[in-house]
């Protein structure tokens, strides 16, 4: 196993686009913008060769089957196996689990039409692509994207879209073992994505999820029609990402602020592009949990943080439960008890040399899930066949 140490400072770029890095970028977006954002300090875990000191994993505790449910009485269902851990990520990054009805949760995850387990996804943030050398810190070159499409096909990832990782994380329907997605944080013209995505596009299928500003007051017709083209190609799929979107969301941030951001996006989306978005990248990764809230109040059912906690499985998502002194900026997604609304994110800088740390947790997830799919599935068989059903399939 190749372990990968990279230890990164640097600010959260703006989360707006700088008229003066070229040509490409929106013109409108202003330097007030980098002034206004969060600022964090990206020190990604660095993996060593020590020993780790051991954790608690305590086992799952089973949702208490409900009146309807048939339990043989002459069968004593076994405990299931601890969650899965690895030492992959920061020890502060703490994967937490979404789907609380036991039964259904091993219904979806042992249904041969579904992903097996192991599936691992990395959600990968750009902001600004150059056509020469990168001169800021949140800007890689194409070059660079390029090196890092090479080793995402060398390493057999594929690309998916939102709605596939949607999917994924509800449902746990099928999409390739090794997964990315690719999520362009503010408005671009539409020579932006030709440049730099539309190769992999023709080549990959591969789509650019595009979180998008949603200010009228600030938005040209023609951009807007640049976009509506790119969407409509199929090239781009644009998603929330605030309306005022430079002054991000805060602990302390007002309810009529919050809902203004969120439901505004919500609506201007729809206007605009003709569709309800389902993900809402959150503008400077400011985020609360009133927020989460409010964000599914407005439709939003998975959203994103620029927190590089790690990869996300089927009903397992890294997260902060306390504030880390070495990374002080991040803010803790653990109290929004919503993992689906505060999913972390890899920065474009330094994805590629966390590819093999990425697939090795996927494969470590997938041995230990062949190694308890006995007692998983025999605690499905006493417990929750009679209500929820036979798993499809040969499940053995």
């Amino acid at each position: 196993m190749i372990i990968l140490v990279a230890i990164f400072n640097l600010g959260v770029a703006s989360c707006s686009n700088n008229p003066t890095r070229s040509s490409n970028i929106d013109v409108n977006a202003t330097a007030a913008f980098e002034n206004a954002l969060l600022t964090a300090t990206y020190a990604v875990q660095a993996i060593n060769t020590s020993t780790p000191e051991p954790q608690e994993t305590p086992t799952i505790t089973p949702t208490i089957p409900t009146p309807t449910q048939t339990v043989d009485p002459n069968r004593t269902p076994p405990a299931l196996p601890a969650e899965f851990q690895t030492d992959l990520i920061n020890p502060k990054d703490i994967p937490h689990t979404y789907i609380t009805d036991t039964c259904q949760y091993l219904k979806m995850r042992w249904d041969p039409n579904n992903s097996a387990p192991g599936t691992v996804v990395m959600p990968i943030m750009f902001h600004s692509i150059t056509d020469g050398e990168a001169t800021k810190q949140y800007q890689i070159s194409h070059e660079e994207l390029e090196a890092l499409v090479r080793d995402l096909v060398d390493q057999g990832f594929e690309v998916i879209t939102m709605e596939q990782l949607h999917d994924f994380l509800y449902y746990n329907a099928k999409i390739p073992k090794r997964s990315a997605i690719f999520i362009v944080d503010d408005r671009h013209h539409d020579e932006y994505y030709d440049t730099h995505f539309k190769q992999f596009y023709e080549e990959y299928g591969w789509t650019v999820v595009n979180a998008w500003i949603s200010d009228p007051t600030t938005l040209m017709d023609s951009l807007l029609q640049e976009n509506i083209r790119v969407e409509n190609e199929g090239l781009v799929d644009h998603q929330g990402h605030g309306v005022v979107h430079n002054v991000p969301i805060e602990r302390n941030s007002s309810e009529e602020y919050m809902r203004s951001e969120l439901f505004g996006s919500m609506s201007y989306i729809e206007e605009y592009f003709g569709k309800k978005p389902i993900a809402y990248i959150w503008p400077g990764g400011g985020f609360s949990p009133e927020a989460a809230q409010i964000a599914r109040e407005a439709g939003f059912e998975l959203g994103f943080t620029v927190n590089p906690r790690g990869p996300i499985l089927f009903n397992w998502v890294p997260l902060a439960d306390e504030q880390d002194e070495n990374r002080p900026s991040y803010m803790m997604e653990g109290d929004v008890n919503d993992p689906l609304m505060v999913l972390p994110r890899f920065w474009d800088q330094d994805a590629r040399y966390y590819l093999d740390t990425v697939r090795t947790i996927g494969k470590e997830a997938n041995s230990q899930a062949m190694q308890n799919k006995s007692i998983e599935l025999e605690y499905y068989d006493i417990v929750c066949k009679d209500i929820t059903g036979e798993i499809p399939g040969d499940a053995e």
